[in-house]
């Protein structure tokens, strides 16, 4: 992937062309907190390349700086991710910190890591707290799970979604359990609506599973999903297809404009793939979490985005966001 000034300004010309005006954000409503690197799995399309290998571990005092951070903002939700964020060992006494002060928080959860040392007692603690969950499940058939994530992950996710199921979670409305689909492939994804409803059905009918919503997501040309397409020589076809597929309505919405990203060391960022890139925010806002005073925050919440040519990922088709499509 090309993160040069050219391919930079690609996508802020597209943008300019249908808005006349860089693309900005609209004040934070989400604060995105990636809590560390470590992961039980290692997934072909993942664009930060987590693994049991990775070291980098959120801190913390890192996370007090987020509460107090917080407590400032006019939040809808904070969104925890990894790797297994999970994993980081201050995580329940994280959480436990911020439901206490009265915030939602969403765990972005790989459904496997419940079978990990010291984890049975998650969907509890999620009950307890009551956490929205987004969990990863790619495909509703072994072939497809297996061939993303690995051999064994069908089956723990499965297992994972009904001892979920028993708590509640899919079925009390105060209890989400949202699952994320994305392309096994160099392809955008189908149609949001039409794919929930296979879910549903086929989880339902084979494992007596059910859930709450499902989210299509577009997989980044960033990570080991850019070094498959690279060994499969399919890397300019793919980011063409991201480009030609611009669609100007999904600008509105895109995820970066109200919420930011914050990186296990407490560097800031516009969203998880400029995470990925290191990419931090830029233009005049401020990049690290430690540095924010009341007039940092006004310039955190009114930035123009940092954009590349990825960025033609959540734009192309439906759109792609954290939450799924986007129109």
């Amino acid at each position: 992937m090309n993160t040069d000034s050219h391919t930079v300004r690609s996508f802020d010309r597209k943008v300019e062309q249908f808005t006349g005006e860089d693309l900005n954000s609209h004040n934070i409503e989400i604060l995105q907190v990636n809590l560390g690197l470590k992961c039980n799995n290692e997934c072909a399309h993942c664009h930060l390349e987590a693994s049991p290998l990775r070291t980098e571990t959120m801190q913390w005092p890192i996370m007090e700086e987020i509460l107090n951070l917080a407590g400032r903002l006019k939040l809808s939700l904070i969104d925890l991710t990894g790797g297994a964020p999970e994993l980081n060992p201050n995580f329940r006494r994280f959480v436990a910190a911020l439901t206490k002060n009265g915030h939602q928080v969403q765990v972005r959860t790989n459904l496997t890591v419940f079978f990990e040392p010291d984890m049975e007692t998650l969907p509890e603690f999620f009950k307890t707290h009551k956490v929205k969950l987004v969990a990863s499940l790619p495909c509703y058939t072994e072939e497809n799970v297996r061939a993303q994530r690995g051999i064994g992950i069908y089956e723990k996710s499965i297992e994972a979604m009904k001892l979920l199921n028993a708590q509640g979670y899919g079925i009390d409305d105060e209890l989400q359990l949202n699952i994320i689909y994305n392309p096994g492939g160099p392809s955008l994804p189908g149609p949001q609506s039409s794919l929930a409803a296979d879910y549903h059905r086929e989880l339902k009918e084979r494992f007596g599973v059910v859930f709450t919503e499902l989210f299509t997501i577009t997989n980044m040309p960033l990570g080991r999903f850019q070094t498959g397409l690279k060994n499969e020589e399919r890397e300019e076809e793919y980011i063409n297809l991201l480009i030609n597929s611009f669609n100007p309505e999904t600008l509105d919405g895109l995820m970066c404009r109200r919420q930011v990203s914050v990186g296990w060391d407490g560097s800031l960022y516009d969203c998880d793939f400029n995470l990925a890139l290191g990419l931090n925010v830029n233009h005049g806002a401020p990049d690290h979490i430690t540095v924010l005073d009341d007039s940092a925050i006004s310039r955190l919440n009114n930035r123009r985005i940092v954009t590349g040519d990825h960025c033609f990922g959540c734009t192309a088709g439906a759109g792609s966001s954290c939450a799924g499509a986007l129109i």
